[in-house]
């Protein structure tokens, strides 16, 4: 059977043979076409945006006895999508998994009315699953400053330590996501005293940037046996290519191991210890969301919850009748 619209074969088996009527396919086509250009999704996004749907289709399928029509779509009571929600709390699936997928009808289901194609004001009945507010786990200032230093204790290539000293450095010294230091080409590469990082939705931030953050590159970028030039990817691994995830995840794994750190002590802990650390140095928030690059400030919020539990564990300590 033809392969559903931008899935490059990612889902699973049982998403694949579900075959949906043409309207249903045409719209799906069209509204992905709205999201690549009009939203300026990442692939990365509206695959999972695709994987969500199809798997609402699959159980609708189920459900309703067939294969969703647009008419069936715009048909919906608040009772079928109750029962899809009860269909994936039956099976285990994670709130947050749910809380994306339902974001991604919403997202549907809002253009099919903005296109004319017809509404269904049901969606908008159901809210999302209460999820527990997972708290950041950021390093204290000594222990990230204890993974820079043992950066590139792992490497034997001189070159490829200070690569790892350079990126490490960059996760801490501007907050950066993982995603978004890997993405630099080298033009983009930091020679001022800031940045223009692309982060999630292609929005756009300006974040400072510290003279040892430019020191560690510098250095690492004179010791690179790679020529770089214009659009080559900034940040290398050891055969030239652009560094990938997993290797900066597997160094964090052996310096962890080295230094006995948890094993929140993620690449992403860095940007998190970035944010904490700022809060508790007297940074405001609002500043704090703009150099993250996060787009609400209740997100940014969560770091005053760890500012305060290292407070409290201050106090515990150090004041007599806490003893």
């Amino acid at each position: 059977m033809a392969d559903q619209p931008g899935l490059k074969g990612k889902p699973s088996s049982a998403l694949t043979a579900l075959t949906l009527p043409g309207d249903t396919r045409q719209t799906v086509d069209v509204w992905l076409q709205w999201l690549r250009s009009e939203r300026r999704a990442s692939n990365h996004t509206t695959e999972n945006y695709l994987v969500d749907l199809y798997a609402f289709f699959a159980f609708i399928d189920q459900h309703r006895g067939g294969a969703p029509t647009l008419e069936t779509l715009l048909s919906l009571t608040p009772r079928d999508f109750r029962s899809w929600l009860a269909h994936r709390n039956a099976t285990d699936m994670a709130k947050s998994s749910t809380a994306r997928a339902l974001s991604t009808l919403r997202n549907f289901y809002r253009f099919l009315d903005r296109t004319g194609r017809g509404q269904n004001a049901a969606i908008t009945t159901i809210r999302n699953p209460r999820q527990a507010q997972s708290v950041p786990k950021p390093l204290t200032p000594e222990d990230a400053m204890a993974v820079i230093d043992n950066a590139g204790a792992f490497q034997d290539d001189p070159w490829l330590a200070k690569r790892n000293l350079a990126l490490f450095t960059l996760l801490y010294g501007c907050g950066l996501r993982i995603a978004e230091a890997l993405s630099l080409n080298y033009d983009q590469r930091p020679q001022g005293t800031s940045l223009v990082i692309t982060g999630k939705g292609n929005k756009q931030r300006l974040v400072p940037v510290l003279p040892v953050v430019i020191e560690a590159i510098d250095d690492y970028l004179s010791a690179c046996p790679y020529t770089q030039t214009g659009q080559d990817p900034l940040f290398l691994g050891a055969r030239g290519k652009r560094l990938i995830a997993q290797v900066a995840q597997r160094e964090m794994r052996r310096i962890r191991a080295l230094l006995n750190l948890p094993e929140t002590a993620t690449p992403h802990a860095m940007r998190h210890s970035f944010a904490t650390h700022l809060l508790a140095g007297g940074g405001d928030l609002r500043t704090i969301q703009d150099l993250l690059g996060h787009v609400s400030l209740s997100t940014t919020q969560r770091y005053t919850s760890v500012d305060s539990e290292r407070l409290m564990a201050v106090y515990r300590g150090a004041h007599p009748r806490a003893r």
